[in-house]
């Protein structure tokens, strides 16, 4: 019964997303031919409009992880649209299987799921059947194509389930998890650091830098890079052309009144109680010293910053209005009847009465003013460039004739700069293509931008004089590691015969009953993996930022049998190993049935259909 009201749950939900993406007759339109499937798995078609469904799923949950809107040149440069007919030819598929070995759903389990969903009942509760044809219609499906549709999602689901339920990983796993999690190590160690080498460095060539950067070329590779050209337009551009009358500076001043003239204010906190007694009680409690404020506010079941009214004015009190402004910072007032019920109030904080004149604030005024002034002026503009973009005219014509500046930028992902500090050029910047012509696009301060994509750079390794004090830093760090390492292996044999660090000339650090899960500040993160790899008495190194660390094992513990916490991780761990396990077989099983029953793609189709979404 349970894995019955699971499967059912899951399927309204996906008649629910169903319902929702409105893709009324999408890619019945704009195709030529009469085909109305874009591929299909052993004969069974992959119908238009379900791939675009499908498409627009994949998308959808995309956006959502990405939380921004994401354009369908750059879904199809991720390979979003792969993602859904890769989805769609395993759940064919899975439902050609069903076919074959009988599985299917009936007629009454089909009534169940859709008069289960929400949004197809009436008021009354009764089934809505007008909207039920008014939803299949919205999304170009007749009853009996939708109808059909879950029933093969049903039948599919049975199927997926049995692939996957019964699961699990045997004890010994769980087992090896607990001790490989909860084994303790207590051991010994010391630096060796780069400020008790005995000579100094030696100064390289500019030949010895310049062979160093050629062999080790990967590590100063310049990523692939766009070179954009791009016209702009800011207010702060145009913001020095724009004139401001006084009359409007004074209406600017009145309207915003409350920001230049603000009444004194205090710092508050309201503790209320449900009757008249238990303040006073608690008033006189406070006045005696026998208990803090603080302390009231606990017992009342309460945190300081669930009473705190924040500054707040004489007239936003209330009644207590006039007694709290006349406290000094730091009193307690009340009780006082409030909306609440009788309440005490802290002074916690007294904010001066300020005012700030007409004259003091016309050089704010006038630049707010004139800032807006200029994103109008230029919210203005924009339509007639776009439209004269898109009649050809080169971002260098519209510079030339207009406000907009132009400029060029070797964009790459990671730049912050000028007018890579827009997240909206950034977005611009990533699906630009060659065939594309520039459009006008806002920035979030009211600026517009447009760019054309001149040449896509390939990734190269930057020029050394690019990179020279980097090759030199790199240099010096790598001649530190190998004397370290030199020195670390001239005092490892005497340690190997017995000999302690104090008498090898180290400072040594003892570390007790540590496990894999535990962290060591400032220490390489190899350190406890090299550990957790050695026997007891073993000696090794691990190299560091400018230091070499000596270990010793000194002990190997096993785990606290008794230790819950860690027998519930390993338990979560067999688990997760269980699930995955599952989702492989899964996989597998679904590649078994694509080869056997194959799989056929009309990219022309596909190619058609996806031109819808451009």
């Amino acid at each position: 019964m349970a894995a019955k009201k699971k499967i059912s749950n899951l399927l309204v939900f996906g008649l629910l997303a169903l319902l929702i993406v409105g893709l009324a007759g999408f890619g019945a339109t704009g195709l030529s031919g009469t085909s109305r499937t874009v591929g299909d798995v052993g004969g069974e078609g992959i119908a238009i409009e379900r791939y675009a469904r499908e498409v627009q799923q994949v998308i959808n949950e995309a956006e959502t992880q990405a939380q921004r809107s994401i354009p369908f040149a750059e879904a199809q440069s991720i390979g979003l649209d792969r993602v859904a007919i890769s989805r769609l030819v395993g759940a064919v598929a899975l439902e050609v299987e069903t076919s074959h070995l009988g599985i299917s759903a009936g007629d009454e389990f089909l009534r169940e799921q859709i008069l289960a969903i929400p949004n197809l009942r009436k008021s009354d509760g009764t089934f809505d059947r007008d909207a039920y044809a008014f939803a299949l219609q919205s999304n170009g499906l007749t009853e009996a194509e939708f109808e059909d549709q879950l029933r093969r999602d049903a039948a599919r689901g049975l199927l997926e389930r049995a692939i996957n339920t019964g699961i699990d990983m045997p004890d010994a796993y769980e087992t090896l998890m607990f001790t490989y999690l909860g084994e303790r190590r207590s051991f010994t160690y010391a630096p060796i650091e780069a400020n008790t080498l005995n000579a100094p460095l030696s100064e390289p060539s500019d030949e010895d830098l310049r062979a160093f950067h050629e062999e080790n070329a990967a590590r100063y590779m310049i990523p692939e890079t766009k070179r954009i050209t791009y016209a702009w337009l800011l207010p702060d551009m145009i913001v020095g052309d724009v004139t401001v009358d006084e009359d409007a500076l004074r209406e600017s001043y009145e309207e915003r009144i409350d920001e230049f003239v603000q009444p004194e204010r205090r710092l508050v906190e309201r503790l209320v109680f449900p009757d008249l007694e238990a303040a006073e009680e608690v008033r006189g409690q406070i006045d005696a010293a026998e208990i803090p404020f603080e302390a009231a506010v606990i017992a009342r079941g309460l945190e300081l910053a669930d009473i705190d009214l924040g500054d707040v004015t004489r007239e936003s009190l209330g009644a207590a209005g006039d007694p709290v402004f006349a406290a000094a910072n730091g009193n307690v007032v009340g009780p006082i009847d409030t909306d609440f019920g009788p309440a005490l109030f802290r002074v916690n904080g007294v904010i001066d009465a300020t005012e700030t004149s007409f004259e003091e604030a016309v050089p704010f005024l006038r630049e707010d003013l004139a800032m807006e002034r200029a994103r109008r002026t230029i919210e203005a503009q924009a339509s007639d460039i776009d439209d004269r973009l898109a009649g050809g005219a080169t971002l260098e014509e519209i510079a030339d004739e207009t406000d907009m500046e132009i400029g060029t930028i070797d964009w790459r992902a990671g730049i912050a700069e000028d007018i890579a500090a827009y997240d909206s050029f950034n977005d611009a910047a990533r699906t630009a293509s060659e065939e594309d012509y520039p459009e006008v696009t806002e920035l979030t301060d009211g600026g517009i931008f447009a760019v054309r994509l001149d040449e896509v750079v390939a990734a190269r390794s930057a020029p050394f004089e690019d990179v020279a004090e980097e090759v030199r830093a790199d240099w010096d760090a790598q001649q530190t590691a190998e004397r370290l390492n030199a020195r670390a292996e001239e005092i490892l044999p005497q340690l190997r015969e017995g000999a302690s660090f104090e008498e090898a000339g180290l400072a040594p650090t003892s570390e007790t009953n540590l496990t894999r899960r535990d962290f060591l500040a400032d220490m390489p993160g190899a350190l406890l993996d090299t550990v957790f790899a050695m026997e007891t008495g073993d000696i090794e190194t691990v190299s560091g930022e400018n230091a070499v660390y000596v270990l010793r094992l000194d002990e190997i513990t096993e785990p606290d049998p008794e230790a819950d916490d860690l027998r519930e991780i390993a338990t979560r761990i067999s688990d997760q190993a269980a699930q995955s396990l599952a989702a492989d077989i899964g996989t597998a099983y679904a590649n078994a049935l694509r080869s056997r029953l194959g799989v056929r793609i009309d990219q022309q189709v596909l190619n058609a259909v996806n031109v819808n979404f451009q």
